[in-house]
């Protein structure tokens, strides 16, 4: 099954803040994943060109690296995900940043159930929560997307 999964945010921001708050991805001071709801994204080392990370049980390497443009990442598990995942920044004003995560894959076998109806609702949710995660950073603002019933549902049978 083809996947196209795109999630756009702008922000209120500078360039540069948002560029500081990509450096911080997988770190202690992480400025973007929500770390108190998600299990933490990892690596083995730091995030550049080749590292080999993931979060829970999806797993992958990052193929580009320039945190003032683009983190991309091609996935190696679960098995029948065969693609990429990216973050994008692009500058809309001297103080409007649109931040912007894309999946692109095609499923295969299992991977294209677990996808429908467990990991495209726990990743919407995921990264709707970064965002606003990067957003109440930037703006001091309180920013908090609700979850769906079924995110709640999952969230409470898995681990």
């Amino acid at each position: 099954m083809k996947v196209e999964n795109i999630h756009k945010r702008i922000l209120k921001a500078s360039k540069l803040q948002v560029e500081k708050s990509m450096l911080s991805l997988s770190k202690e001071d992480d400025e973007i994943w929500p770390l108190d709801k998600w299990p933490p994204m990892r690596f083995k080392e730091e995030i550049r060109l080749g590292a080999k990370g993931g979060h829970g049980p999806i797993r992958y390497t990052v193929e580009k690296y320039d945190p003032t443009q683009i983190i991309e990442f091609r996935f190696s598990r679960p098995r029948g995900f065969d693609g990429i995942h990216k973050l994008e920044i692009s500058e809309l004003s001297q103080q409007e940043i649109e931040i912007t995560h894309t999946i692109a894959m095609e499923t295969s076998g299992k991977a294209t159930l677990a996808w429908i109806f467990v990991i495209r609702p726990l990743h919407n949710a995921l990264i709707e929560d970064a965002f606003d995660k990067l957003e109440n950073g930037l703006s001091n603002t309180n920013k908090r997307t609700k979850w769906n019933i079924w995110v709640k549902v999952l969230r409470g049978l898995l681990p």
